[in-house]
Parts: C-alpha cells; structure tokens; sequence
C-alpha cells in the first residue's frame, strides 16, 4: 500500500473515532468513562496523519530541486567528430566479446539490468513481489481497515436489542452467579413515593437476592426494550462493564402487555410479584403491567 493510501487510511479512522466520540454515537458501544481516550486516540491518529503528509510533501519538494552546482571552470566540449568516432569504436568493442573478454565480463551486469527493465526474467528468480516492495496480500488486508470506517460513517450500527438477548440462551446477570457463594442479603429500602424508577438491574438483583422483600407491595417504573422468546414477552436491558462486547442481559417478564414489538422501547409501571425471581426461571422476575408507555430510544441505551 502507498504511503499516500496509508496517511488518509489514517485520517478516515482517526476521523471516525472523532465522530462517534464528539456526537455521542460511542455510547452505543463502550461505557461512558471511554469518551476522553476515544477523542485522544482519534486526534493522535489525524496528528499522525497530518504529520506525515507534510514530511512526504517536503521529501518530494526537495527531491524535485536541481542538486548539481553548475561549475565556473572553463570545460573542453568535445566535438562532433570526436564523439562520433568515440562512440563507434565502443560498440566495435562491445559487439566482439572474442576481441575484449574483460569488457564483456564488466557489461555482463549491464546487460542483465536492461533485460530486467525491458521485462525480462531471470530463470532462477521466483519471487513474487509486485515490482514495487510490496505484497498484494497485506496490502488487501490493509484495505479491510476501511470496513469499520465506512460502517461508522455510512452505516452507524445501533446499539444490540432483542436479538443478543435472546442468543444469550437465557442466561442473565443474576443466573451467572455462582449459587454455591449467592446467599440472600439485606438490601436497604426503597425511597419514598407512590411510584419508585429504578434501574433493570437493580430489580432483578433485589427481586433475587433481597431477604427483606422491599420490592413486594412497592409500583415500580422501568425503561427498557421489548423482547420476545417462547414464554411470553420481557421488558429487557444490557449491562456492559466495558463495551457491547461483554455485554449481559437482564429481564422481567411482563404480565398484562400486548401489542408489543420486539427492539421498541417503553416505560411500564406496576409491581414484581413476591418470589418469582427463582432459579428455575434463571431468576428473572414476573412483572404485573399497571400502564406501558412507548418512548423513544434513549442516547444511552445500556447499564452499567
């Protein structure tokens, strides 16, 4: 690959970490404390960019400059005639390598480099090269650098949904525990109010492993994401602890909603029914519906 293609290959990808840092679209990939390092690694790789296109500019500057001093020094031109017969006398000499062994032996290599740049090729040469130091291999798998960049920049891939919830096989952030170290725990009390918003993971933490039962009796307000399985229908969130990589599910089956697609987000209110966050059920909880209100999706759509 040229070093052109390479520095705006740069440019592109530091580009796109700018972008995605700088609009908030990072956050449909990687937790919030990552912000500063993507801005920092995308400057570094523009820096880098710039940096390098003005040295190649200045190279090619200074390799297009006249380099040799004209001398002051009277010089003897040699005349028309003189050439000529200088210039016959060599090709005799060249063309009867019997008469000059040596000279032929010396213009041997001459030879052999004009029959290489004429397109010729040496027998017992197998290389593979391209003719220009570079191998057509890496130079392709440099070109894949580009399939992030044009997926940002064209593309912009939402945040995962429905489909990662339901290929993680059921398992959710309690169900990964280990049981033989989970014991029940007193959590403390929920806030005040007729109607508590709390986070999907603290629900499902506290409807599994909560020894004072503080969500029984309590209406309870939760965003998430719709998701679909054979059981029924969940409202559904995914906690990452550093990008969508790692990312786990955590669900409360939802009693009383219909009409409901998969991936559209909402905010229901009501109350989890005492006890059935079980093991059986991979500790998700049951959550009797009150009201459902569909929203948009929101610009952070993970826990943490």
């Amino acid at each position: 690959m040229r070093r052109e293609t390479q520095n705006i290959l740069l440019v592109l990808l530091g580009g796109a970490l700018l972008k995605i840092a700088l609009n908030g679209t990072y956050l449909n990939y990687v937790k919030p404390a990552l912000q500063p390092w993507l801005i920092l690694s995308g400057a570094i790789m523009v820096l880098l960019a710039g940096v390098a296109i003005v040295t190649d500019i200045l190279k090619a500057r200074r390799a297009s400059a006249p380099s040799t001093p004209v001398s002051s020094d009277p010089v003897a031109v040699p005349s028309a005639s003189d050439t000529a017969v200088s210039a016959v006398s060599t090709a005799a000499a060249d063309a009867d390598p019997a008469s000059n062994p040596a000279a032929a032996t010396a213009h041997a290599p001459d030879r052999e480099l004009a029959l290489a740049h004429a397109g010729g090729s040496d027998p017992h040469s197998h290389s593979h090269d391209d003719g220009h130091g570079h191998s057509h291999g890496a130079a392709r798998s440099a070109w894949m650098l580009l399939m992030p960049v044009l997926a940002i920049f064209l593309i912009a891939p939402p945040a995962l949904g429905a489909d990662s919830v339901n290929r993680a096989g059921g398992r959710t952030v309690a169900s990964e525990q280990r049981q033989d170290q989970v014991v029940k725990t007193k959590f403390p009390p929920l806030p005040a109010g007729s109607v508590v918003p709390m986070r999907m993971a603290d629900v499902a933490t506290r409807a599994a492993w909560d020894s004072t039962n503080s969500l029984n009796g309590r209406t309870l307000e939760l965003t998430g994401f719709v998701v679909h399985d054979a059981a029924g229908v969940y409202v559904a969130r995914l906690v990452i602890t550093c990008c969508a990589a790692d990312a786990m599910p955590v669900k409360a089956r939802l009693v009383g909603a219909e009409g409901l697609a998969d991936d559209e987000w909402i905010t229901v209110t009501g109350q989890v029914r005492p006890d059935s966050a079980v093991q059986a059920d991979n500790y998700v909880p049951e959550f009797d519906v009150t009201t459902v209100k569909k929203i948009g999706t929101p610009s952070d759509p993970y826990e943490y």
